[in-house]
């Protein structure tokens, strides 16, 4: 029996379908946007920049103890959390800017020993327990976060880390970001096209992905022994940057 092959006839027919002419994209909201017959389409990604001071320092303050019970542990380190909290409301912090964002209590285990006469490994003792609370604090006045650091170490926190400098209302920041960003894209589109020997006709799509980027947070630790003994800690808050990309497509015409 004679085999047909049907490759050559396929082949063809694929030669046929990439010499046609292809169609514009039909508008109905899957195929994307219309694009004239013999006009191109270009896609291009920008990235847009602004920056300002800061006007809030988002950290964390907390209490670490240790007592030989669970109990003993964590009635300790009430006492002491309680101290820092009223030391953070008699500084100005609201009510709603303070939320506990870890609480914790484990055993503090010592080394494993082996028997004298096996090899096994035994369990390793408990030592005691080790207790942690930590809250996370929104400071809106700036000119007084120093002072603020200083006071929660006297009152008894011996875990402080941050700031983390933000801006409390960045749309306006976002916006010039916006603008900048689509203005550079304008522009590339504009480059691409004069190289190619093309214009740009109109903007077909614009899709965001933007970033808030603030500056990384200085980290702090100090004893509360130390408060009373130092220089007020100094802070810089430097500025904040705030970042938009967008993507936008553009027609082009000869």
């Amino acid at each position: 029996m004679k085999r047909l092959s049907l490759a050559p006839a396929l082949a063809a027919l694929s030669l046929c379908a990439l010499a046609a002419p292809l169609p514009a994209l039909a508008q109905d909201g899957s195929s994307g946007p219309v694009v004239a017959a013999g006009h191109s389409m270009l896609t291009v990604s920008a990235e847009g920049r602004s920056s300002r001071e800061p006007d809030l320092a988002v950290f964390t303050a907390g209490v670490a103890t240790t007592g030989k019970t669970a109990g003993e542990a964590l009635s300790e380190n009430s006492v002491a959390m309680n101290r820092v909290i009223q030391a953070l409301k008699r500084a100005g912090i609201a009510d709603r800017d303070i939320q506990t964002s870890n609480l914790s209590l484990n055993p503090v285990y010592g080394n494993r020993t082996r028997t004298a006469n096996t090899l096994e490994e035994q369990m390793p003792p408990i030592l005691g327990y080790r207790a942690n609370n930590t809250v996370t604090v929104k400071q809106r006045k700036l000119e007084q976060f120093g002072r603020v650091i200083d006071t929660l170490v006297s009152a008894g926190a011996n875990q402080v880390n941050g700031p983390n400098f933000q801006i409390d209302e960045p749309d306006s920041a976002m916006d010039e970001a916006r603008t900048q960003a689509v203005g550079k894209a304008r522009e590339r589109a504009s480059l691409y096209a004069r190289a190619a020997g093309l214009r740009v006709v109109r903007i077909l799509t614009i899709s965001e992905g933007g970033s808030y980027s603030p500056r990384p947070p200085v980290m702090y630790a100090r004893a509360a022994m130390d408060a009373s003994e130092s220089a007020p800690t100094p802070v810089a808050a430097g500025e904040v940057e705030v970042q938009a990309n967008v993507t936008v497509s553009f027609e082009l015409a000869p």
